[in-house]
């Protein structure tokens, strides 16, 4: 029998149960009894976040499996720390053991650090959601363009509201807006709970593809997008029966999981989508938090891999309408780009993986207090380090480690292939940083936070990806990267970002520097845009389907371009 303890939680709570019939991984036990066990990999053993403390198991009960790509310190198998998705009972040895099973709580899970605003482009107050008093009836029809959504008694003409949501792959944020006069009321953020079970697109996919999972990731995600409405309409003082719209803002494997819809041919070839967007469907059905008659609206998609929040980025950026050429790019585990050339687009997408949001990284966490998130070497040879709220450093966010890997190329402390220099660099002041961690070598940051040379190799190739997917998009359109007049980088990631990073680890080219501009969460903003303006919603439309879409996945030149931009 196990018996799962959440962390923190007090003497008296009575523990989730689980009786152990066949042998099963600590991680499958906890998801059957209904226990959250993070795990951002999805238990492919390269995240170590789904750390468990067990106590009370006999040597026979257990056995760690191998395959893992994730070591744990000596202190921490000292107290008896496992991996969750590496660690089977077996059951044979536990029908009269009780072991107890304490879940160890991320301590980068809550507050975390999410940007909700980005560029936004002026348009005309003109929202699809109109509001008609009927004087002879005394009701207010409530309509859809020429469409009767619902009835409503008496004169309500004066509260109509609707809810942009961008449902990023690891953070959510809502905005709530006065479709009267197009104020925005009120954001509220939080984590994606999704990215509890799987952190990167491909591995959701997975998860999502199974019954379970689909339902596990779907009814998670709309709990926590009821939970920013409430906030919402508590902070303006309004009740979610008068919100009739939401723009759903989110790539497309987020558009297939909001609306409970299996993703699985996002993952295998020819990769066509389900849900293409310049859809409405019913908020009622998927159990939001809104009028019973309010709508979803879903903005177009251009593939499987580029999707509504490209689609609200080339909106909000304006590209349709951007003389010269200008390249879009939206950083995060799924780097999407858009190539405008005089108004002429093309878009592709590339896996670079969960580095960036401070996953599979060894001492990674999130974009929270205590996540270091500046790092500077200056000329002198000292450092300086900024961490969120100026808290003890305790792990490295994505920006951070960006900055650090970085600055270590800039110093050569790191060299061109992604090795931690040899002993020619001895006379460096920094050399003495680099020191043995369980036989490897790394580089000490602050005291127990460090990196190591498997996280220059996820940074390697996560860079590698985006900058691949640059290279790849330009020569597709018969560019280099010197025709690139302005680079516009999106993304609540991306706003947190130092253009000199992104060119010191080769990210980006050195002919981009002094071209580049950041434009925050224009997921967000785009999709503001399509709530309150019709209009551009058949403009997007159209322009959508204009788009030229390049698969990588099919792309001849793709993998031997990926591997020339892996060195630094």
């Amino acid at each position: 029998m196990l018996r799962f303890w959440q962390a923190n939680q007090p003497v008296d709570t009575t523990p989730v149960s689980f009786e152990v019939i066949d042998n099963i991984t600590v991680l499958a036990a906890a998801r059957a009894a209904g226990v959250l066990v993070e795990s951002p990999c999805n238990g492919a053993g390269t995240c170590g976040k789904c750390k468990v403390r067990i106590s009370g198991q006999s040597p026979a009960s257990i056995r760690v499996l191998s395959g893992c790509h994730h070591s744990l310190t000596p202190e921490e198998l000292s107290q008896g720390i496992f991996l969750g998705c590496m660690t089977e009972i077996q059951s044979q040895a536990t029908p009269s053991d009780i072991i107890d099973i304490f879940v160890l709580e991320r301590q980068d899970k809550h507050d975390v650090q999410i940007i909700s605003q980005g560029h936004y482009l002026d348009v005309t107050l003109d929202p699809v959601i109109k509001k008609q008093y009927v004087p002879t009836a005394d009701e207010t029809l409530i309509l859809s363009g020429q469409s009767l959504l619902g009835v409503e008694t008496g004169n309500s003409t004066q509260m109509s509201y609707g809810l942009v949501v961008d449902i990023g792959t690891t953070t959510l944020v809502a905005a709530l807006f006065d479709l009267t006069t197009s104020q925005e009321l009120s954001t509220a953020s939080a984590l994606n709970p999704q990215s509890f079970h799987a952190q990167d697109v491909l591995s959701r996919i997975k998860f999502g593809a199974t019954p379970e999972g689909l339902t596990t990731l779907y009814t998670g995600l709309i709990q926590a997008i009821n939970t920013l409405i409430d906030e919402l309409t508590q902070n303006a003082g309004i009740t979610y029966n008068t919100i009739y719209e939401i723009v759903f803002s989110g790539n497309t494997c987020m558009l297939h999981l909001a609306l409970g819809t299996d993703p699985a041919s996002l993952g295998k070839y020819p990769y066509v989508p389900v849900l293409w967007g310049d859809s409405y469907h019913s908020a009622a059905a998927i159990g939001l938090h809104a009028a019973p008659f309010a709508q979803i609206y879903l903005p177009p998609v251009m593939s499987a891999y580029v999707g509504a929040d490209i689609t609200a980025g080339i909106l909000a950026a304006d590209l349709a309408n951007h003389q010269g050429t200008a390249l879009f790019v939206d950083i995060g585990t799924n780097g999407e780009m858009a190539l405008a050339v005089n108004g002429r687009l093309s878009v592709t997408s590339t896996a670079a993986g969960p580095a960036f949001e401070g996953m599979n990284i060894t001492c990674g966490m999130r974009a929270a207090p205590g996540a270091i998130e500046k790092f500077k070497i200056e000329q002198s040879g000292t450092v300086t380090v900024k961490t969120i709220a100026d808290k003890p450093a305790k792990g490295i966010c994505g920006s951070g480690l960006l900055d650090i890997v970085g600055e270590l190329v800039q110093t050569k402390l790191i060299n061109k292939t992604g090795k931690f220099a040899g002993p020619d660099t001895s006379l460096h002041p920094l050399a003495r940083r680099l020191k043995n961690e369980n036989g490897k070598t790394v580089f000490a940051i602050h005291q127990s936070v460090y990196l190591s040379q498997k996280d220059i190799r996820q940074v390697q190739l996560a860079k590698g990806a985006i900058r691949a997917g640059i290279e790849c998009l330009l020569t597709a359109g018969s560019l280099s990267t010197v025709d690139v007049d302005h680079v516009y980088i999106a993304g609540s990631f991306g706003f947190h970002l130092n253009a000199d990073s992104l060119i010191n680890i080769g990210m980006l080219p050195e002919v981009f520097r002094g071209k580049i501009s950041f434009l925050g969460n224009t997921a967000k903003t785009g999709g503001q845009t399509l709530l309150l303006n019709q209009e551009a919603r058949h403009k997007v439309t159209s322009l959508v389907k204009q788009v030229e879409v390049l698969e990588l996945a099919t792309y001849s030149d793709f993998d031997k371009t990926f591997v020339n931009c892996l060195n630094f």
